[in-house]
């Protein structure tokens, strides 16, 4: 089974929570909303769950337990 890189699914464990914050913020806002539902996609996919609520907890067990690579040992390749 392949998995997820760890600094990804912190990368998008971080900005899954500031746009929760924002939604919690702009509820009523669509444009927020809609980012922050492709990006609880996008996690549910990575993590291999079928629920936000689920991928979130997963990730967060993943990060916990996956020290992140260092990124000069990915030859620049990170954050592409």
């Amino acid at each position: 089974m392949l998995l997820p890189d760890a600094n990804t699914v912190d990368r998008l464990l971080r900005h899954y929570r500031t746009q929760e914050r924002s939604v919690l913020a702009r509820p009523c806002d669509l444009s927020v909303r809609r980012r922050f539902e492709d990006t609880a996609y996008t996690l549910c996919v990575l993590m291999g769950e079928r629920t936000a609520h689920e991928a979130v907890r997963a990730a967060e067990r993943y990060v916990a337990q996956v020290p992140p690579a260092p990124t000069e040992a990915l030859g620049g390749l990170a954050g592409s």
